[in-house]
């Protein structure tokens, strides 16, 4: 199968995911902010495709992410009714088996930011900046942990800027006043992973990965940066 194809039947099922999910969510006008950014993200790949097509592997893998926030989105994050859905179905409760008192939806989602998209920043990474080697791993751990810190301050902006239940709704910390660093450890523990689970893949089919390892820790200038390179860029103008 193509990219295109692949890439268009990803987009249709994901479009009619959002027009299902569109129909009275549970607060609409924290389903507009929570889509807000997925907008934005959204008309970014669609505008992006033809320049720069990702790999079936990531574009499958942002795929099953917002799929899984258009839920969030629906319920709102602290109201999916996941453990509902399992009773009912499973006779099993989740909750109960792990101890649980709040919801853990968004907890789960944020694990899977983590996990899912730390293999499309890494393709990004490297093919934009070329990074090879460990910083080909390091880097891209590093991008999804300020990308999760990023957006724990666009949700405390965001809480703050609309206030009252709609800002409460969008932040969902339910309580804990350590959620927002439980959400980024749980995104940067799921990002560590994906880049774990990479890294040996190519370590079992890359020829000359120890190689390319040890070369992206050499030291490639000896020279300090600094005003020393300051003062040698001012001396080459003159």
């Amino acid at each position: 199968m193509s990219h295109k194809k692949y890439f268009l039947i990803l987009s249709l099922i994901f479009f009619v995911e959002f027009l299902i999910l569109a129909v009275s969510p549970y607060d609409r006008a924290d389903w507009a902010l929570e889509n807000a950014l997925v907008l934005v993200f959204v008309i970014l790949m669609a505008l992006s495709y033809k320049k720069f097509p990702l790999s079936r592997i990531s574009y499958t893998l942002i795929f099953v992410f917002i799929f899984l926030h258009e839920i969030g989105a629906h319920y709102t994050y602290a109201e999916v009714p996941y453990d509902a859905f399992l009773i009912s179905h499973f006779n099993f409760s989740l909750n109960e088996a792990m101890g649980w008192e709040r919801n853990n939806f968004d907890r789960m989602v944020h694990f899977l930011y983590g996990l899912l998209l730390a293999y499309p920043f890494r393709e990004l990474y490297c093919r934009v900046a070329n990074g090879t080697g460990f910083w080909g791993y390091f880097f891209p751990l590093l991008l999804t942990m300020a990308a999760s810190m990023t957006f724990e301050l666009f949700e405390w902006g965001a809480a703050n800027l609309f206030g009252g239940d709609l800002g409460m709704a969008y932040l969902g910390t339910q309580g804990d006043v350590w959620d927002a660093h439980k959400d980024m450890a749980l995104a940067s523990l799921g990002a560590f992973i994906a880049m774990t689970i990479t890294m040996l893949i190519n370590m079992r089919i890359q020829k000359g990965f120890g190689k390319e390892w040890k070369s992206s820790l050499s030291i490639k200038s000896n020279k300090p940066l600094g005003e020393d390179e300051i003062g040698r860029l001012i001396d080459e103008d003159e």
